[in-house]
């Protein structure tokens, strides 16, 4: 297999880490041992507590601690009552930045994924942050799991290198009521329909 993400690679700007993690491949650790897995597709940057999109702008509370962690922690966090977001933990220890993973592509246990999402359509399988953590089983469990420890069970993997005319940029989804600049900042980064197309002719290949 690819090698794990190291620590490094999260320890560097959050908008850097966010457009690197497009291509990366998001793996899950089932229970059995099997891997459910996906390519990432599309990632937002939230940066510290000047940004008024962040959670961390109230300051550290119990659900956003794990956002002052050390590179390479999971946050996942519970919102609307019904869903699970998961953000990998970026920049400097003490510093409040993260990237939320806002979809992915099936890679392996697709079966596993179609019954989790209650056979919806391929089109909208992973095609959000709730339907990521609902697809790998991800909760409140993996709340400051350390992605780049050596028996991770939520990880990330080396995978393809997206080509810059493959990957758009704009606003960040559902700020509503986040005031300008943050509300309009550019800080989503998303692989295109034909950047997606050449990752699933290219199935079995990494690099």
């Amino acid at each position: 297999m690819p090698p794990q993400v190291p620590r490094a690679f999260f320890a560097r700007s959050t908008l850097v880490v966010a457009r690197q993690l497009l291509g990366q491949r998001l793996v899950r650790i089932e229970a059995s041992g099997q891997r459910t897995s996906g390519w990432i597709v599309e990632a937002e940057a939230y940066i510290g507590q000047a940004d008024l999109g962040c959670h961390a702008h109230v300051g550290r509370t119990r659900r956003n601690a794990a956002m002052w962690g050390p590179p390479g922690l999971a946050y996942v966090y519970f919102t609307y009552g019904m869903h699970w977001m998961l953000n990998v933990v970026t920049e400097r220890e003490g510093f409040p930045a993260a990237v939320l993973l806002r979809a992915i592509v099936p890679s392996e246990g697709e079966s596993r994924i179609r019954r989790r999402r209650s056979g919806r359509p391929t089109r909208v399988l992973t095609n959000g942050p709730a339907k990521v953590c609902q697809a790998l089983a991800v909760d409140r469990r993996l709340n400051g799991h350390d992605l780049c420890a050596p028996a991770a069970t939520l990880f990330i993997e080396r995978g393809r290198r997206i080509p810059n005319r493959h990957i758009t940029r704009g606003p960040r989804v559902g700020l509503t009521g986040v005031p300008e600049p943050w509300k309009s900042k550019p800080w989503r980064f998303c692989v295109t329909a034909a950047g997606i197309d050449r990752m699933e002719e290219t199935a079995d290949g990494t690099t």
